[in-house]
């Protein structure tokens, strides 16, 4: 069930947005549906971060790598 709600912002600001949602074809109202969620789980997707992290805390290289080993694409 979506639930409207009204928030304030500068004139120009909220221009701007629409005119980067349509350029991303897109709409101001899909744009801020996709940070709230994103807003809502950073907690969530920290937490799971951390997780992946203590899961692979076994894992060794063997070595350390150099600046520019860590730097090649």
């Amino acid at each position: 069930m979506l639930l409207n709600i009204t928030f304030s912002a500068e004139e120009d600001l909220i221009k701007k947005a629409r005119e980067k949602a349509m350029m991303e074809k897109t709409t101001l109202n899909v744009a801020f549906r996709k940070w709230l969620k994103q807003y809502a789980e950073r907690e969530r997707i920290s937490e799971e971060y951390d997780q992946v992290m203590e899961s692979l805390k076994h894992v060794y290289s063997g070595r350390k790598f150099t600046r520019d080993e860590m730097n090649e694409r």
